[in-house]
């Protein structure tokens, strides 16, 4: 199962897209087909029989379940144009990502101050090493909540210390409860 963070990393790779992947049936099948070299290997992917593939495929089956034409979209989408997302990803490991998200945030902050979590719309670009950081915890298939703990870790940065301009007590931030969270690069 993936988390908002991996979820809000597939629709930025998809928004740098830059042609768009194919629309009918037959086109993502014979795409697929070219990608795992056999009708087997794509059946394996959607979960459907090389017949069905190869019946997509010659256009003797038009309508699949809505599940199966989202999976084969998926499958598609995921594999699609692989040189121009390692570009960008690469360009934002150097240059950072912009997240916009609306989540609550709760700190570990020193005794007479207000630690309660509060739901937050924040838009921030958050530099390059925590773009890194968080590129890397997809590839390795790290958990959800790893992933939050790096977003976090750049807004206590950036935004609740200002770039070590304030709040120098602040020793945690906590990211929870996420509305919506959406990533630009």
């Amino acid at each position: 199962m993936t988390g908002e963070i991996d979820d809000a990393l597939k629709r930025a790779d998809q928004e740098n897209f830059t042609r768009e992947p194919p629309k009918t049936l037959q086109g993502r099948i014979n795409y697929l087909i070219r990608q795992l070299s056999t009708a087997k290997a794509v059946a394996a992917e959607i979960g459907v029989t090389p017949d069905s593939v190869n019946r997509y495929r010659r256009g003797a089956r038009k309508n699949p379940p809505e599940d199966i034409a989202a999976r084969i979209e998926e499958a598609v989408k995921t594999r699609w144009q692989p040189g121009v997302r390692r570009r960008r990803r690469r360009q934002a490991a150097t240059t950072g990502i912009k997240i916009s998200t609306r989540a609550r945030f709760g700190y570990t902050a020193p005794i007479g101050t207000t630690d309660d979590g509060r739901l937050r719309r924040l838009t921030l670009n958050l530099p390059a090493p925590y773009a890194q950081r968080l590129f890397q915890a997809q590839e390795q298939g790290l958990s959800d909540q790893h992933k939050r703990a790096i977003v976090a870790e750049g807004f206590k940065e950036v935004y609740f210390q200002d770039n070590g301009a304030r709040a120098a007590g602040l020793s945690e931030v906590r990211l929870t409860d996420i509305d919506y969270l959406d990533i630009e690069y």
